[in-house]
């Protein structure tokens, strides 16, 4: 049976939650999850980048071995004691024994090639990578530790914006992270904000858009109303495309569109242009 072994995926076992085929939400076609796991969550076709879970996005980017998570141990309150259809507290607690994230941002530090970087990757999969108290207070301190290290700092935005089950204690983050990264720019520490789909509401109206450098992926949704509310409030039909990656480059919102296999050099790149230093030749 070694035949077998001509086939990439035989022999692999999928997560029991994940299936075996999935469909492309761009051109349709049904690509074999193994597969699209092998290239990096890109459809094989027409290149459609799909959402990746924040541990994928975290070996993505570090250098095996050299993450080290800060801050774990933030977990958010209630603060105005919230409820809709469920308590927001019990809705965090039911996360919180599903998940290995303890809220919708994982920070730490690590080795990006040669430099040494905090880098903080949001998970859109724990209430949709909203930005509450904790969300704040982690990448103010992953912040703080950039400019006392002079480390860089890379931040990955996929979030739908402020977590309105806290209120205005969600909103202050704003406000928060962006005082932070002022005094990161008096430092002269570099910053990299990568936006990915989607980037939205008080994520794209705060530190994501602050970068001295800010990539995107292609296709990424970033804005801060979504295009249904825009067009329902101004009573007009939105240009092709508005909102996305491409659009926001074209109108010098965003720096640089760049495929996800393309990520990590790129911003090994710019963080040697930012600190001087010579360019690593990429291997053959």
């Amino acid at each position: 049976m070694a035949w077998f072994d001509k086939f990439p995926g035989v022999g692999r076992k999928l997560p029991k939650t994940k299936e075996a085929w999935v469909e492309c939400k761009s051109c349709k076609e049904q690509i074999y999850q193994i597969d699209l796991i092998d290239n990096l969550h890109v459809c094989p076709k027409c290149d459609f980048h799909f959402r990746m879970t924040y541990s994928d996005r975290v070996q993505l980017l570090v250098n095996p071995g050299t993450f080290e998570e800060k801050d774990a141990n933030l977990i958010s309150g209630d603060p105005i004691r919230f409820k809709d259809k469920k308590r927001y507290k019990d809705r965090v607690k039911s996360l919180l024994k599903v998940r290995n994230s303890t809220d919708s941002v994982v920070c730490g530090t690590g080795k990006l090639e040669d430099h040494q970087v905090e880098l903080c990757v949001f998970d859109f999969e724990f209430l949709g990578g909203s930005m509450g108290s904790v969300v704040g207070e982690k990448i103010t301190r992953a912040i703080e530790r950039a400019r006392a290290d002079k480390s860089a700092l890379v931040i990955v935005s996929c979030s739908g914006g402020a977590r309105m089950q806290e209120g205005i204690f969600s909103l202050m983050q704003m406000a928060k992270t962006s005082s932070a990264l002022n005094t990161l720019a008096e430092e002269g520490v570099p910053y990299i904000s990568v936006l990915t789909d989607p980037t939205m509401g008080g994520v794209s109206a705060s530190f994501a858009m602050l970068g001295d450098a800010i990539l995107a992926e292609p296709g990424a949704l970033v804005g801060f109303a979504g295009p249904r509310v825009i067009e329902q409030t101004i009573k007009q039909k939105l240009p092709e495309g508005f909102q996305r990656a491409e659009f926001l480059l074209d109108h010098g919102l965003i720096d640089q569109v760049v495929h996800r296999k393309d990520m990590k050099r790129r911003i090994a790149n710019l963080l040697s242009l930012f600190k001087n230093t010579p360019i690593v030749a990429q291997p053959n």
